[in-house]
């Protein structure tokens, strides 16, 4: 009776004889696999990182703004820049739903300022917003320290801030940072409250390298020609749709648009947000998947092609082991065998190819890389059914070669 271990001895012994070879026939499957596992780690770390960001929105909370939240350019870009900006006014507007909504936020933006405690500087790479105490219930900050802004820093433009967590451990290092003293645009400002730690951000940005200042005073001192990000938390859940469709039509009523005309702002939320790019990353996927399978069928046809050159090469030894006793079907398993072995070492060369281009994306690039497990099990699946697909015909042919023709072979 064979014994599986001496099929696979043979078949490795026969593979390591033409070790160029072998490895230049699964050239095909590593390509397919490492397409495959490199664009599904990345796409799923993907995935997964946006959701960890986008749900520090804040809990039922939706944004409105004058463009699109990701922005890739092209031709609409300049229609983008042609809207009309966004106002404290038309925050002011949305307030009236407060059955619906719990709080509605004014923000205004600006990036690459430098601030300066008594003993630190930071670089010029802090980002500051304009906001007010709904700023943070919007944005899914806690207050660690401190306090949070309030509408009398509001009315009186008052110079103060609430710091990020990386800043205030940066600038005060040795001491707490709350009633300290930090300046920048020129100006002195008392620290009023410090936010709770949130991490890296989308792009590997610390969102905790920020400082929020009272909107009246960042528009005294940055100017007021810009548009104002408008963040909504609905009450609950069960008003969230209809707190953001009564927000879009107090929009549309207050900037003149017709029924049926597009809106000119910008409205996402968490949700919206993850599945655009989960639809971006599915269609990567889907293309991912194209590579791979011409890749597979390329490789499955080296493969079968370098199998019936082994038949031929191998001639006299299946016709000595015929003779020997060895049934076809002994033959047949070992040709086969030796198929699988070649397509899932190809798969397994492919995982590594996979994983190495994911890392080096995440290192170099900041893109997040997490292969699922069922990605590796289907990818070397595939690899090891390619083997056996295009293995089984040179492996039947082998299998029915006539021994005495055999032994004669030259």
């Amino acid at each position: 009776m064979m014994r599986i271990g001496d099929v696979l001895y043979s078949a490795l012994v026969s593979l390591q004889a033409n070790k160029l070879r072998s490895g230049l026939t699964t050239l095909g499957i590593i390509i397919g696999v490492g397409a495959v596992v490199a664009m599904l780690a990345i796409t799923t770390g993907f995935e997964r990182f946006v959701n960890e960001q986008f749900s520090g929105l804040g809990s039922n909370t939706f944004q409105l703004q004058k463009h699109p939240h990701m922005r890739l350019g092209g031709r609409r870009s300049h229609k983008w820049r042609e809207r009309k900006n966004l106002t404290v006014a038309d925050a002011k507007a949305i307030r009236v739903l407060d059955e619906a909504v719990r709080f509605v936020g004014s923000e205004l933006w600006t990036w690459g300022a430098t601030l300066r405690s008594r003993h630190e500087v930071t670089p010029a790479n802090v980002v500051v917003c304009g906001g007010s105490m709904e700023f943070a219930p919007n944005n899914g900050y806690d207050i660690a320290e401190g306090r949070n802004l309030n509408d009398s820093d509001l009315q009186h433009e008052r110079t103060v801030v609430v710091l990020g967590a990386d800043l205030a451990a940066g600038l005060f290092p040795y001491s707490t940072s709350v009633g300290q003293h930090i300046t920048f645009a020129g100006r002195r400002f008392r620290v009023a409250g410090v936010f709770a730690g949130k991490g890296s951000g989308l792009g590997g940005g610390s969102r905790d390298n920020l400082v929020i200042i009272p909107i009246s005073t960042f528009v005294r001192i940055y100017g007021g020609r810009r548009s104002v990000n408008i963040t909504v938390q609905a009450m609950q859940p069960e008003v969230f749709d209809y707190a953001k469709d009564r927000a879009i039509q107090i929009m549309r009523q207050r900037r003149g648009l017709k029924p049926g005309k597009e809106n000119d702002f910008t409205v996402f939320s968490n949700e919206s947000t993850i599945e655009m790019v989960k639809s971006i990353t599915d269609n990567i996927v889907l293309a991912a998947l194209g590579i791979a399978i011409i890749s597979l069928l390329v490789g499955g046809i080296g493969i079968m092609n370098i199998m019936m050159v082994s038949v031929t090469e191998r001639t006299r030894e299946i016709g000595t082991r015929r003779a020997l006793g060895a049934r076809k079907r002994h033959i047949l398993v070992q040709f086969t065998m030796e198929a699988i072995i070649l397509s899932a070492l190809g798969g397994v060369l492919g995982l590594g190819l996979g994983f190495g281009a994911a890392y080096l994306a995440d290192a170099l690039a900041g893109l997040p890389a997490a292969a699922p497990l069922w990605a590796v099990i289907v990818a070397l699946s595939i690899a090891s059914a390619s083997g056996l697909i295009f293995g089984i015909y040179p492996a039947w042919r082998a299998s029915r070669l006539d021994p005495i023709e055999a032994l004669r072979h030259e």
